[in-house]
């Protein structure tokens, strides 16, 4: 994905994803689109921003909190969270963030 997410004016939420895969199968390239799927039917959920190149961070912008909770519950989220640790991660970490701010440029 290229494009920013589309979110509203702050605050709101982000969640960040870094990671290290130990391997890329096609696989786990189809239980992250299933993911992102099944994220994309959660209320609260804004938007992602995503880049991989080795080391990937996936950005996931939610409305408040207890969105986020929710989501990190999902039974297929949960399910995929053990198969990363156990299959397909070498190391990551998630970090959630308030934005209170957001701005930007675009060039014509």
């Amino acid at each position: 994905m290229n494009e920013f997410a589309n979110t509203p004016k702050p605050p709101y939420y982000a969640v960040i994803f870094s990671s290290t895969l130990k391997v890329n199968t096609k696989e786990y390239q189809e239980v992250s689109i299933q993911m992102e799927e099944l994220a994309l039917e959660n209320e609260g959920f804004l938007g992602y921003e995503a880049a991989r190149d080795g080391f990937g961070i996936f950005i996931s912008f939610w409305k408040d909190l207890d969105s986020i909770k929710k989501w990190k519950a999902e039974s297929e989220h949960q399910i995929a969270q053990k198969r990363g640790r156990a299959e397909w991660y070498k190391r990551f970490k998630v970090r959630i963030a308030k934005v209170e701010r957001d701005y930007g440029f675009e060039s014509e």
